[in-house]
């Protein structure tokens, strides 16, 4: 394997470009799971609500890419070994210094401070986030079994901070419905890892099987659909059109997984795929159209 290139050997565009990758700005698609109390609770016309919603938004983007980038720091000697992190990762490859990843991630830890006193309760729940993924970095990551719940855990504070941000409740129906999306991405993400890199791509692949990662998938898919299908009949049957939809792009997924070899990054399937782009397009308008507010 050839040895990284070091930061003077770098042009300065290739090193902005590997700054900008290092924030893994295609990840921020996950942070749209704060927008679900704007879209369920109706509230959407109104300007100051969306701002609202925009900036928990804005803010989880910041804290996600803070998290990467300690990630990254941590990894940095294990991903060098590896055949495609050694490449894709701009710290690994030798793109992005060390020194300039910690300015960066000051700089981000500087919004986060600002972005205190504009939504101090939104920060609040940024903060859990932070402190479980610095626990994930460091000790959980390594877990079978509490790293996938781990991971479901961010995507349930991004749905609570977006309530927060709007001043709704949210759901428990919506939560559980959360908790086992997450799972299932979490459960196929390990799954592809397997098949395609096997147990060198992170140590606690070591504890899993694909068959288990099937099994977990499965029964996550399902309880997704079940739950989400209750909250919809019990508290939104406006939006029953919907949950065709929901299963439509469950299956769309899977396809991905079993037949072209996707899942290892779901935001790549998500951001990739025309039928799933438009299947998500199509359940937001449909969900847009069903709760659109009605004039008193």
């Amino acid at each position: 394997m050839n040895a990284p290139q070091t930061p003077t050997q770098v042009s300065s565009s290739k090193q902005l470009l590997g700054l900008f990758t290092l924030l893994r700005p295609s990840q921020w698609v996950k942070n749209g799971f704060v927008f679900a109390s704007l879209l369920f609770s109706g509230q959407f016309l109104k300007t100051d609500i969306v701002y609202l919603s925009f900036i928990a938004f804005a803010l989880f983007c910041v804290a996600s890419s803070s998290t990467y980038i300690i990630n990254d720091l941590h990894d940095i000697e294990r991903d060098r070994l590896h055949p495609k992190k050694s490449k894709k990762r701009p710290l690994a490859a030798g793109i992005v210094s060390v020194p300039a990843a910690l300015g960066i991630l000051a700089l981000l830890y500087g919004v986060l401070i600002f972005g205190w006193f504009i939504a101090p309760e939104v920060s609040m729940v940024i903060l859990v986030y932070l402190i479980i993924n610095l626990a994930y970095t460091f000790v959980i990551k390594h877990q079978p079994v509490l790293d996938i719940f781990t991971i479901a855990t961010g995507f349930m504070l991004r749905v609570y901070a977006g309530a927060v941000a709007v001043s709704v409740p949210v759901s428990d129906w919506m939560f559980i419905t959360t908790l086992c999306l997450a799972l299932f991405l979490a459960a196929i993400k390990r799954r592809q890892e397997l098949s395609q890199s096997g147990t060198e791509a992170r140590e606690v692949l070591t504890h899993y099987s694909i068959s288990l990662m099937d099994r977990y998938a499965e029964m996550s898919a399902i309880g997704a659909l079940i739950f989400y299908s209750m909250f919809v009949m019990s508290e939104k049957p406006q939006l029953v059109v919907s949950i065709p939809l929901v299963l439509f792009g469950m299956f769309r997924y899977w396809y991905i997984v079993e037949q072209l070899d996707g899942g290892e990054s779901p935001t790549n399937v998500l951001l990739t795929d025309w039928q799933l782009i438009v299947t998500i397009l199509l359940w937001v308008g449909t969900c847009g159209w069903a709760l659109w507010p009605q004039p008193l």
